[in-house]
């Protein structure tokens, strides 16, 4: 508290050494008296001083751990020798020129020489219980925040310009991250500048979006947030590319109804009726990605990794049916994976040479999948990998890949060139109940050369780490890449024209717009072994 503690400090202080000499050390004195009378075998022989030592210590040390007790309950609670009153929201606060309001009261401020002072609160985050207990904070050493009434206070803190209590704030945001909070925590990080719970926020929907989808969370995700998970390598993807699809399809129908208040089994099914009937209203062949409601979205299904979507028949099918993407973003996509399949066929592409972390964390496949509980597994993802057949295994503490050419059935084409490489990063993760990171474990990118049928050991997990169920994610680029003119730029360029298209449409003219299911699991059990899942 500065001063205004010192003067406090001062003022008890003096008390209680007057009480312990009138009180304890008059009557004391009279007993001494008495027994110096009855002769030196007296005994109580320590001397003055130390008796005076231990009555002036053992107080003292009472009244400094209640000091702030004190403070706060007779100059904040009851304002005694207040000399400054603050209102605000309809309420009076009568506070202390000293300690906080110092800098505020001296000098040139035209607060100087005013004793009621009107605060404007333009904030709507502000409320009177906030800026109580912001207040009360500049009279005692801790306070209590309870996670409901952290956004609230933070924003009280701002305004104050309360360093200590808006790194409290921050403190009690980062620890209390769940589904409920933290869309209203990012959003609030982001407002009042705290980018470290804006950093949390993002890593836990980062792990937990696919992980542990809800429909609750599905409709408190801006445009804006959605567009960076989608972007990011480090969304911890469940099964294959196509489900990324699916969990924006179900988003995008909750951020257009979102009065809908049906479960998460039921939401694709709800959601692909819906769409399907605002397609049918359209005229001519419009995706719903070009019409008025939806082209708010287009920045988001831009960071799509369709070319992972298009390599799996089924998904391919649903795309086309649900006609929600620019039929130019598909016929781009098409043409680069024709491309990359006849260099992979013809021009003996053997996959990544070079470590090119951009080119991973800009275009890799994601995938993953739920262990359950301990066992042996083995399967692969579903999709066209241009004749890699990749199988991973799970078994003894162990992740294990494999190159499958002749040893198990494959449903698709496999390539008999002697070596292929593949670029990957594996993740593995588990979560307690409230989606925060127990334990986990990464490879970093890697490249890896493998033989017909060889498989190699990725990783070998410690048994005191592992918790189930256990999540686990792969980035894997299995050609070399390719030059952005001959694909990602035609890509990059439809989504902009077509968003771009779509808004200056809009813009000209006051036309109003009308307002799928993926099937695929995403991986298949092999039959090495039987599979606990």
């Amino acid at each position: 508290m500065g001063s205004l503690s010192s003067r406090v400090l001062r003022g008890r202080a003096s008390p209680a050494r007057g009480d312990g000499a009138a009180g304890d050390g008059g009557g004391r004195g009279g007993k001494r008296k008495r027994s110096g009378a009855e002769g030196p075998g007296d005994s109580d022989s320590d001397s003055e001083a130390e008796r005076e030592e231990r009555l002036l210590n053992t107080p003292r040390r009472k009244k400094l751990k209640s000091t702030f007790k004190y403070i706060y309950q007779t100059l904040f609670l009851n304002g005694e020798n207040s000399d400054i009153k603050i209102c605000a929201l309809g309420e009076e606060w009568n506070l202390h020129k000293s300690g906080y309001f110092s800098s505020m009261f001296s000098g040139s401020w035209k607060e100087s020489n005013m004793n009621v002072i009107e605060l404007e609160i333009p904030d709507q985050n502000i409320d009177i219980e906030a800026l109580q207990v912001a207040f009360g904070s500049l009279y005692r050493d801790d306070v209590l925040i309870k996670p409901s009434r952290v956004v609230a206070l933070l924003a009280a803190a701002c305004m104050l310009q309360l360093d200590g209590l808006i790194q409290r704030c921050g403190e009690t945001m980062k620890e209390t991250i769940n589904a409920k909070t933290v869309c209203g925590y990012y959003n609030s990080a982001e407002t009042y500048g705290l980018d470290s719970v804006k950093k949390k926020c993002l890593e836990w929907l980062l792990n937990n979006l696919m992980t542990h989808q809800s429909v609750e969370l599905f409709k408190e995700l801006s445009i804006n947030l959605m567009k960076q998970l989608i972007s990011s390598s480090n969304l911890f993807v469940m099964q294959v590319e196509m489900d990324v699809y699916t969990a924006l399809k179900k988003w995008m129908f909750l951020q257009l109804v979102p009065s809908w208040n049906g479960s998460l089994k039921q939401l694709l099914a709800e959601a692909d009726a819906w769409f399907a009937k605002r397609i049918k209203d359209f005229e001519g062949d419009v995706a719903f990605l070009e019409s008025e409601q939806g082209s708010a979205f287009l920045p988001v299904f831009a960071h799509l990794r369709l070319p992972y979507i298009v390599s799996d028949l089924a998904s391919a099918r649903i795309v086309e049916r649900d006609s929600l993407i620019p039929p130019e973003w598909l016929s781009s996509v098409y043409k680069q994976q024709w491309f990359a399949m006849l260099r992979a066929e013809q021009d003996n592409d053997i996959g990544p040479q070079e470590l090119n972390e951009e080119e991973m964390e800009g275009n890799s496949m994601r995938c993953g999948r739920k262990l359950a509980k301990d066992g042996d597994y083995c399967w692969r993802w579903t999709g066209f990998n241009f004749g890699f057949d990749l199988l991973v295994t799970y078994t003894n503490r162990y992740i294990i890949f494999k190159r499958n050419t002749l040893n198990q059935p494959c449903s698709g084409s496999v390539s008999l060139q002697p070596r292929r490489n593949i670029a990957f990063r594996l993740r593995l993760a588990s979560f307690d109940s409230s989606g925060k990171i127990i334990c986990s474990r990464a490879t970093g990118y890697q490249i890896l050369t493998f033989e017909k049928d060889q498989e190699q050991v990725v990783m070998n997990l410690d048994s005191r780490l592992l918790i189930f169920p256990l999540y686990v994610c792969c980035n894997f680029l299995y050609t070399s890449p390719q030059k952005k003119t001959e694909a990602q730029e035609l890509v990059t360029f439809e989504c902009l024209s077509s968003y771009v298209r779509y808004q200056t449409s809009h813009q000209l003219s006051e036309v109003t717009g009308s307002e799928g299911r993926a099937g695929s699991k995403g991986f298949l059990s092999v039959g090495l072994m039987e599979s606990s899942n």
